[in-house]
């Protein structure tokens, strides 16, 4: 279902061959699993990979993917990582905090977690039907990198990747300028990241013509990021002895903390600090209650983070709105119009009983 209102029974295979409901809106499952807290503490001591096993399963249906091809999918997706733990939990005496590692993947790039299966997913759906898609990638640095890495060379899939030109590292930039396939195309434009997500948005928001030449994206509006990357908030809690987890995310447009966000509505008990550097759109939405896109992206040395748009905030609201569709949609109508939208007082009230934030400067940083 979409969180503007559109109920397409849409099945998982077109969910992840897609990148908006035809409506505009966000695609999420239409019900979230509820999991006891026995279940939860029942799989400590999993390894990550199989508490991929465990989540995944709970989103995709047997009959989409029948289990054992689920599994030997997820099996095949880690195998570039350089550690064989896949994902580590580190204590940092300096500041008495724990850090989970993600950035063991191929790129670097936390993101490596979820598109190594979302590749693969793709691959999957698309070996059987014989068709091919297109995947276009609007990227702040990050993003680009892990989305080339895990469809290249594939048979089935071209990926177009624009990036804002100046405006990402050094090495993120090499990652992607290198990559020879020919399934791989890559294109540096002038603006932020957010001016080149709006005519993305704007042609897979266009759904016969999305449809006509089968495009589809896998920036964190496609649903298959947001689902494997839930499955980092139960390796963290699992990996802890204690109660409940305060989990600090980086953040740039949402996509992480809103598997967070959706992890505790299955029933993890952590609670979700969303930390962002200069670029603070969404921490002054918490403070005030109006989202707001500033004047200018301000270039900093996280430039993932380097986002005015926090688009994955559009699920959250759904949630936070008990599934009110009609104010989603003009709430979001009215930012994309405006540039700015204000919560109503008891959307930013429940916003901030589970969400907090920070923001912090290049010096901080």
């Amino acid at each position: 279902r979409s969180t503007r209102g559109g109920n397409y029974n849409a099945s998982f295979e077109e969910v992840l061959l897609s990148g908006y409901a035809p409506d505009g809106g966000m695609y999420l499952p239409n019900h979230i699993p509820k999991l006891d807290l026995s279940v939860i503490k029942s799989w400590k001591g999993l390894s990550y990979i199989e508490l991929v096993k465990k989540i995944i399963p709970l989103f995709i249906s047997p009959e989409e993917i029948p289990s054992q091809d689920l599994e030997q999918l997820i099996d095949g997706s880690f195998e570039k990582f350089d550690d064989p733990s896949i994902v580590k939990l580190e204590y940092m005496d300096r500041v008495h905090k724990y850090v989970l590692e993600l950035f063991h993947g191929p790129t670097g790039a936390f993101k490596d977690l979820a598109l190594s299966i979302v590749g693969k997913l793709l691959d999957y759906f698309l070996k059987k039907s014989g068709e091919r898609a297109i995947i276009i990638v609007g990227t702040s640095g990050d993003t680009g990198s892990a989305a080339i890495e895990s469809v290249r060379g594939s048979e089935h899939i071209d990926i177009i990747v624009l990036y804002p030109y100046g405006r990402i590292s050094q090495i993120q930039e090499s990652q992607m300028i290198t990559a020879t396939e020919s399934n791989v195309h890559i294109f540096g434009v002038d603006g932020t990241s957010d001016d080149l997500d709006r005519p993305i948005r704007n042609v897979l928001c266009d759904s016969q013509y999305a449809k006509e030449h089968k495009l589809a994206s896998i920036n964190s509006s496609n649903w298959a990021r947001i689902m494997v990357q839930i499955v980092h908030y139960f390796y963290a809690y699992n990996a802890l002895e204690t109660s409940e987890v305060v989990v600090s995310v980086p953040t740039g447009a949402c996509g992480n903390i809103t598997s967070g966000y959706i992890a505790k509505q299955m029933g993890l008990p952590i609670k979700l600090i969303a930390a962002v550097n200069e670029n603070d759109v969404l921490h002054n939405c918490l403070q005030t209650g109006t989202l707001k896109i500033s004047n200018a992206v301000t270039v900093t040395s996280s430039p993932s983070m380097d986002i005015q748009v926090p688009y994955n905030m559009e699920r959250i609201l759904f949630y936070l709105s008990d599934e009110n569709t009609d104010l989603v949609n003009n709430f979001m109508t009215t930012f994309y119009d405006q540039g700015e939208a204000t919560f109503p007082q008891e959307i930013l009230e429940k916003a901030t009983d589970v969400l907090s934030s920070n923001s912090v400067d290049l010096p901080e940083v």
